[in-house]
């Protein structure tokens, strides 16, 4: 989430890089996200290969604000 809060949008593969995790793990999280409706999820095709986007939500971008809120208070 917290690449997604930076960025306007990630594609699958950048979203796997930086994660260094395997394709359905992050898949598996991702459709979690989707259901909970915290990332949005854009398919499109560049040069005829599949391109999958995603971007977070106003309600995935409160619930994480949420979340780095209770850590903080769990540290301090």
């Amino acid at each position: 989430m917290s690449i997604l809060v930076v960025n306007e949008d990630t594609d699958f593969n950048r979203l796997k890089e930086l994660l260094e995790v395997t394709d359905g793990n992050l898949a598996s999280h991702l459709k979690t996200l989707e259901s909970a409706a915290y990332i949005s999820v854009e398919k499109s095709f560049i040069d005829r290969k599949p391109n999958t986007r995603y971007s977070i939500t106003k309600m995935g971008n409160t619930a994480f604000k949420k979340h780095i809120e209770a850590l903080e208070k769990l540290i301090n």
